[in-house]
Parts: C-alpha cells; structure tokens; sequence
C-alpha cells in the first residue's frame, strides 16, 4: 500500500497551470504544532482538522495567487482546490507522536522508546513482539511435554517426527499467503484474526488420543506460526530505515522467546495440575492456558493498536490518504524479487534451525543423557531463551555496520556481511555441539549456537525492508516462510536421514555455512552489494 504524497498532489496543481503550492510542511507548521516533535499522542478531532484545513487553504490561496489571479474569482477557486485536496490527503489519525519521526518515511519513527506504550509506535511495537511470544507458546507447547505424550500414547520415534514436521508445513503455507493479505488489509487485522482464531485448535489439544491425531492437531495449531509475518512487517511499517534492523530484530526475538518461556511455562502448568490430577490429564489440562492468553492478544491487539503510524489502512483509505492495493499486485511484487529468495534460503539456514532445535531437543537431551522431563524441557529451554536479547544484537550489529559502511547506499554492504558472519558464527557451533559428551559441555556450546542462530535471524530481517518497500508485507511472507521450508527439510532429514541425532546435527551444520555465500548473490536496486557498487536509484520507504 501506498501514502499519496504531496508530489502527487503538487503534480495535479501543475496540471492545470497553477503556481506551485506550498508543501504540507509549510503550511502546517503556520496552523498546527510540529508532528516531529515528541508529544502527547491525540487523535485529530474532526472540528479541529477542518478547521486547521479551512485556514491553511486560506494562506495557501495568498501564497499561490498573484494580484492579477485574485483579481479574478475564477482562477482564485481553481489555486485553492488543490491544495484544499492535499489536506484531505494528507490525512492522519494523530496529531502528534511520543516518539521523534521522519516525514520523509511515513512518520516512521526514528528511535525506540522500551519503557512507553504510547500510540501508535510503541503500542504496535510491544503488541507486534508479544503477540508473536503467545503465538510461538502456543505452536510449540507440544514439545516440552512430548517425553510423557509418547509415553501415554505409545508412540513410536518416527510418529513424533512426523508430527513435528506438521506443525510447521502448515506455517509454511499460511506464511505466503498472509504476506500480501498485510499489504492489502493491514497488519494489526491479520495479526489479530490469526491469534484469534489460530488459539481455538491449542484448546484441543489435550483430546489427542494417537499419533494420527497429534499429527492433524499440530498441524492446524502451526497456523500460528505465519503471526511472524505481520509481526515484522508491522515494525517495518513503524520504524525508519535507520533502525528498522534493530526494530524488527527486538520484535521477532521478543516473540521467538516464546519458544523457551513455553518449556518452562507448560511444564509448570502441567506440575501444577499434577497436583490434583494423574500425569496423564494434567497435560491434556495444560493446553488450556496457552489457548487462552492467545486468544486474549488477539483481541486486545484489533481493538487498541494501529496498523501504522497514520492510522488504520481502512481509515486511510477512506479518506484517500492511501492508495487501495491489491493482495495480488502484493504477491507478484514480492514473489518476483530474487533477492527475497536468496533470503529465503539464508532464514531456512537460521530461523529452520531454531524451529528444529525446539521440537527435537528436549527429546534430545532426556535421550542422550537419560534426564527427567522437567530437567530436560529446563536446559532446552535456555537455547530459545537466548532471543532475550541474541536477536536483537543481529540486528543492532547490521544497523551498525550499516552506518559503518556510510549508511545511504553504501550501508547495505554492512548488513549483508552481519549477516553472513553470524550464518558461520552458527554453523561452527553446531559442528561443535554434535561432538560435546558431557552434559555440562553440551549446555555451554549450546548457547553459543543459539547466539548464532538468533543473531542471523535479526540481521536477515535487517535486509528485508529494503527488498520491496511497495510490497514488504509479501517480502517477509516469502523470507519467513524460507524459515519453515527449512523446518520441514531438516524434520525430514531426522526422519529418513542417519539413525543418530548427532549425524543429523553435524551435516545441517555444513549446510548452514554453506549458506552465508549466498550472501555475494544479494544484489538491492540502489544499494552496494557484497562485492558490487549500486545500480539504480533506491526506493523508498515511504510507500507503506
């Protein structure tokens, strides 16, 4: 989607013979308070604005007509009916913003206030990363009690991995299609609807009875996991170029913390209710509270957030401040980039990665070293725990190196070595990690790994932005469902590939190194490539 900009508006005026008008900036900075500047957030009222229009139509007509022109009626009306437009297209839902903008990007914020919950940044920022943390619980609760699901059921090695392949093949298919349902309806809608209605299969989880049936629960609950989507690209849409890489980098390892807060939280619920019920219903019990906390984001998301910092896409549409974009212009727009493919293989390298390591390792670790459940689902839970804070230093190190690099064109150099730095950084500690013997050295490698992964994940989506701006939404749809492609893959490998884990591991590994030279093929109109100068002119960002 699209903001109409007063170029096309000044282009209209210019059309019919008129002088130029003066710019919104300049008109508004006369009539209303600078949007630049921090402030309390108000929604414009609608008295207010009309009122702000009448009078800056007034100077705009002063400014546009000379004395012979407004000698004349006629002409006077034909200056002050375009700029009057322009207001109505420049429309925006707040007046001012807690936090310090850009207007050349969409009123993207320019910095990240943690500790504010102010709308529409901040508040879309802390609902985009916790709405992907209740998202990520949910679709992976499964795991940390799957050592007593097998045990109740009987299950067998290869029943587990085919379910653990489910709940991510149907991610992969959600993740293409909500790309460009963002663009087209915004992401705050998506996000909401696919929290909303993606927590009502968690509920039934505890009536699995056999593998057939865990295989077909898992993969409706997997739904969940193309909330990353809208996830980075709502961030996308609030924050500028300068700091998006850290922006998306906070959100999506914020939400992938999900993955180990639910080992601790579903094995602590499912203690809980062991203490008034056998092991068995305690479980079948536990899927309640994800269900739950889920469903409830997803409602307090549609109702108290924006889809971006001039409002929601429909009132924006409504009144003509954004062009009506189709979900099918979005998919072709982000599905003929190459370069988001090239990316789509680099996140199955990561992201594919992480989603394997929390289906197989807490079954891993209560295998190789005979440990209890609740232990096991402990130590698992450190390697998604480290999206704390790894995925955001991904990020922050792409920003850096991106204005290490000289930021503008250049910078783009900077995040795409990032990038492949933290792809070797993490295929080298899986290599190491396949040969670990010992519990304690495991533990110690493992979260070295884990810093690779997640800082790998936030320096890929440091890039994103600037593939499509037009159609991020389809951008993010196709790199992050590369993530779950990966998943798929590498669960197929543990299925039908070498009988040890280790083997497994130790193979994923090289094709994890293999994959940061992809790097040198990342080739961005406007922007220097690894080892290329720009060619082009670059887009811009203010077209979401």
């Amino acid at each position: 989607m699209g903001f109409v900009g007063p170029e096309a508006v000044q282009a209209r005026s210019n059309s019919v013979g008129q002088k130029q008008p003066l710019s919104y900036s300049e008109i508004s900075n006369e009539t209303t308070p600078s949007i630049t500047r921090p402030g309390i957030v108000t929604p414009i009222s609608a008295p207010a604005a009309s009122g702000r229009r009448l009078q800056a139509s007034k100077i705009a007509a002063v400014e546009m007509s000379t004395p012979e022109e407004m000698s004349t009626p006629e002409k006077a009306a034909d200056g002050v009916l375009p700029t009057t437009n322009k207001h109505e297209l420049s429309w925006k839902k707040y007046e001012t913003y807690y936090c310090e903008v850009d207007p050349k990007q969409g009123d993207r914020a320019t910095e990240i206030k943690l500790l504010s919950f102010k709308r529409p940044h901040m508040r879309g920022f802390h609902f985009a990363w916790f709405g992907f943390f209740m998202a990520f619980s949910s679709w992976f609760a499964f795991a940390p009690l799957m050592p007593q699901i097998k045990k109740d059921l009987g299950l067998t090695k290869d029943e587990v991995y085919n379910a653990n392949i489910a709940s991510v093949a149907s991610t992969v298919l959600m993740r293409f299609a909500v790309g460009p349902l963002c663009d087209r309806f915004g992401t705050r809608t998506m996000f909401s609807m696919l929290l909303t209605f993606g927590a009502i299969p968690v509920f039934f989880g505890g009536l699995v009875n056999n593998g057939t049936g865990l295989v077909i629960i898992r993969f409706v609950i997997g739904v969940l996991g193309a909330t990353f989507v809208p996830c980075q690209a709502w961030c996308s849409q609030l924050f500028a170029k300068e700091i998006v890489g850290t922006a998306n980098a906070m959100a999506g390892g914020w939400g992938n913390l999900g993955g180990g807060a639910v080992q601790l939280l579903m094995v602590g619920v499912w203690n809980m209710f062991r203490t008034g019920f056998d092991d068995e219903e305690a479980w079948r019990l536990s899927f309640i509270v994800p269900g739950v906390l889920t469903c409830g984001t997803g409602i307090c998301m549609y109702f108290f957030s924006d889809d971006s910092p001039k409002g929601n896409f429909k009132e924006l549409e409504q009144r003509g401040t954004m062009e009506r974009k189709s979900s099918k212009k979005s998919f072709q727009e982000g599905f003929c980039q190459y370069n988001a493919w090239i990316l789509f293989i680099q996140y199955a390298a990561c992201f594919g990665v992480e989603v394997t390591m929390n289906n197989i390792l807490a079954v891993y670790l209560e295998t190789k070293y005979e440990l209890s459940v609740s232990l096991a689902g402990l130590i698992a839970s450190l390697f998604g725990l480290m999206n704390l804070f790894a995925r955001a230093m991904g990020g922050a190190l792409s920003d850096k190196l991106f204005q290490w690099f000289g930021a503008g064109t250049t910078g783009m150099r900077g995040r795409i070595y990032a990038q492949s730095i933290s792809l070797v950084w993490e295929g080298i500690m899986l290599l190491i990690f396949t040969k670990m013997d010992s519990l304690g050295a495991t533990i110690g490698v493992l979260l070295l790994f884990s810093l690779g992964v997640q800082m790998a994940e936030g320096c890929t989506f440091g890039i994103v932005p600037y593939v499509k701006p037009t159609a991020t939404g389809a951008v993010s749809g196709v790199v992050g469902a590369g993530g779950n492609v990966g998943a798929v893959c590498w669960g197929l490998m543990f299925r039908f590939g070498p009988s040890e884990a280790d083997d497994v591991l130790f193979i994923l590994g090289f094709i994890v190194i293999a994959s940061a030279v992809m790097g040198l093929f990342v080739l961005i109109q406007g922007h220097d490539g690894c080892i290329t100068k720009a060619k082009g002119e670059p887009e811009s960002l203010d077209v979401i």
